[in-house]
C-alpha cells in the first residue's frame, strides 16, 4: 500500500508572498508528480487588483489557487477576521501536515492562528526578521506567527539570532532566502520583459522608488517628506515611481503633487520590476523585499524607513536608512556612487532555499 501523501496547504494573499511561493511550488513539482505531496494553495484575496495579483500568477508560473477567499479590502482586524473564519473549516477539511505561510502580512497571522488553534504544525518562511518597530502591523504578524510555528525557515543568520533571543530555538533553520532562488531563476525573462525603451529610461540614469507602507501612506507629513526627497532626486535623474493603489489614493486625499521630474506609473509586474530595479542608478524604497532586490543585483538602496529587518544591508554598506526626511535623502544619493565600490558578500544563502524548505517539510512526513 502506497503511504498517504504529505498535505501541505499553503496560504499566499499578497504581492511578495506569490514572489516567495513561486519558488517553493516549483520545488514541490517532483514529489507532486510522484504523487507523495499534496498540495492545496490557498489564496486569501489581501491583494486582489489585476496588477498585483493576477499577473503575478501568470508570470511567475504559479499553480492557480485551488480556493479563493475573495477577502481584500477592511481594517487589520476586520480583514483577519474574516481569513480566520474562512480558514478554519479548510483546515480541518484537509487536515494538512503542514500550514504553510509566508512573510508578515494579515494572511500570515491569519494562517497561522487558524492552524495553531486546530493543532495543525505552522511553518513559517522568512522566519526571524524583526524591524523592533511595534507601531509596524507587520512586525506584529511576524513576531506572533514565528511564536506559533513548529517550523521556521530562516533567511539569514541575523533572524536566527532574534529568534535565540526570545527564547525560540526548535525547528529554526537557516536556509537562505527564497527571493533569491526567484531572482536568480528569473534573470534572463526579466531583461526580455523591459520597460525601459517604452519609458525612455537608460542603464544607470534613472532611479527607481516604491511607497507603499501605512507608515508612510497615512502620515501626510511623512507622504509629503518623501515627495519632497523624490523631487531633489529628480534633480539628478529621472524617479520611476510605479505607485501602490493605497499611495495613489492618500496623494489625493492629501493633496500631495509630484515634481515633473518624478514619473508615476501603473504597478507593474514582477518579472518588469525586476528589470528597473537591475538598472537603476539607486533605489529609493520602503518594500522589504526590495531592498533586498537591490543588494542581489548590485544596486544601492535608500531606504525610506527608520529600520529595516535586513539589517545586514546597512551594515555591508548597500543600503541607507533615511526616514522620510528630504535632505537625508539628497545626502544617501550623493553617495551612491561611492556604494558601488564596496564589497558584496553573500548574505542570503547559494540560490537553493526552495529545495532546502521542501526537504525539511517532508523530513519525517514520509
Amino acid at each position: 500500500m502506497n503511504p498517504k501523501p504529505t498535505c501541505i496547504l499553503t496560504v499566499v494573499g499578497a504581492r511578495p508572498q506569490f514572489i516567495k511561493a513561486a519558488a517553493v511550488a516549483r520545488a514541490l513539482e517532483p514529489a507532486i508528480a510522484e504523487k507523495r505531496v499534496r498540495h492545496v494553495l490557498v489564496h486569501t484575496g489581501q491583494h486582489y487588483d489585476q496588477n498585483m495579483s493576477e499577473l503575478f500568477f501568470e508570470q511567475l508560473d504559479i499553480p492557480r489557487a485551488d480556493i479563493n477567499l475573495g477577502i481584500g479590502g477592511g481594517g487589520h482586524g476586520r480583514m483577519t477576521g474574516a481569513m480566520l473564519e474562512q480558514l478554519e473549516p479548510l483546515i480541518e477539511q484537509h487536515r494538512p501536515d503542514w500550514v504553510l505561510t509566508y512573510g508578515d502580512t494579515n494572511s500570515t497571522l491569519a494562517a497561522g492562528l487558524a492552524a495553531a488553534k486546530l493543532h495543525r504544525p505552522v511553518a513559517h518562511v522568512e522566519a526571524g526578521l524583526r524591524s523592533f518597530n511595534r507601531r509596524m502591523p507587520e512586525e506584529i504578524n511576524r513576531v506572533l506567527v514565528d511564536h506559533l510555528s513548529d517550523r521556521l525557515f530562516c533567511p539569514t543568520t541575523a533572524a536566527v539570532d532574534n529568534l535565540s533571543q526570545e527564547g525560540i530555538r526548535e525547528g529554526v533553520h537557516l536556509v537562505g532566502d527564497v527571493m533569491y532562488d526567484v531572482a536568480l531563476f528569473y534573470r534572463d525573462r526579466a531583461a526580455s520583459r523591459s520597460l525601459r525603451a517604452r519609458f525612455g529610461l537608460e542603464v544607470g540614469g534613472y532611479f527607481l522608488s516604491t511607497c507603499h507602507r501605512a507608515e508612510n501612506t497615512d502620515d501626510p507629513s511623512r507622504l509629503r517628506g518623501i515627495f519632497a526627497g523624490l523631487a531633489l532626486a529628480a534633480r539628478e535623474a529621472p524617479v520611476v515611481l510605479p505607485l501602490h493603489p493605497r499611495t495613489r489614493a492618500r496623494m489625493a486625499e492629501f493633496g500631495v503633487k509630484p515634481d515633473p521630474g518624478v514619473h508615476l506609473i501603473e504597478p507593474v509586474g514582477y518579472l518588469e520590476m525586476l528589470d528597473l530595479e537591475a538598472h537603476a542608478r539607486a533605489i529609493l524604497t520602503d518594500s522589504g523585499g526590495i531592498q533586498k532586490e537591490a543588494y542581489f543585483y548590485g544596486v544601492p538602496c535608500i531606504t525610506l524607513r527608520t529600520e529595516t529587518e535586513w539589517v545586514e544591508t546597512v551594515s555591508a554598506g548597500w543600503n541607507t536608512l533615511v526616514d522620510a526626511h528630504p535632505e537625508r535623502i539628497a545626502e544617501a544619493i550623493e553617495c551612491t556612487s561611492e556604494t558601488r565600490h564596496r564589497p558584496r558578500p553573500e548574505l542570503y544563502g547559494c540560490g537553493d532555499a526552495a529545495r532546502r524548505i521542501v526537504d525539511l517539510l517532508l523530513e519525517g512526513k514520509e
